[in-house]
């Protein structure tokens, strides 16, 4: 009796075991798109996911994670619209922080003058 109990928990142990090695393999290829900065890492993952149903997608998705994106892609060029346009809101940005800080100085000169 005791041993049908032992069985059943080492059964469900497996399973267990089974269910997240499962898991573990098939958010694999996602997690490495999404750290390598991959442009497309749901479409990887859901890849990955698929494939690891079907059998046949998953080491294409594995793959998929790792490979660079070509230059003259669409996605690429996209990318470095962006930046461009980050670059000039940064520029924007650091602007009008000069001129909140020679704000601030005039204020602060200001309240000098009148406390003296």
């Amino acid at each position: 009796m005791v041993l049908d109990y032992a069985a059943l928990v080492v059964i469900f142990f497996i399973l267990i075991l089974i269910t997240v090695a499962i898991v573990l393999i098939g958010s694999l290829p996602g997690k490495i798109a999404v750290k390598r900065g991959h442009p497309w890492p749901d479409a990887v993952n859901a890849a990955s996911w698929i494939g690891l149903a079907t059998g046949v997608l998953w080491p294409f998705a594995f793959v998929w994670a790792f490979l660079p994106l070509p230059a003259g892609s669409k996605a690429s060029s996209s990318n470095a619209r962006d930046s461009e346009a980050g670059s000039a809101d940064t520029a924007k940005l650091t602007d009008r922080i000069a001129v909140l800080e020679t704000t601030i100085e005039k204020l602060q000169s200001t309240q000098q003058e009148g406390a003296a």
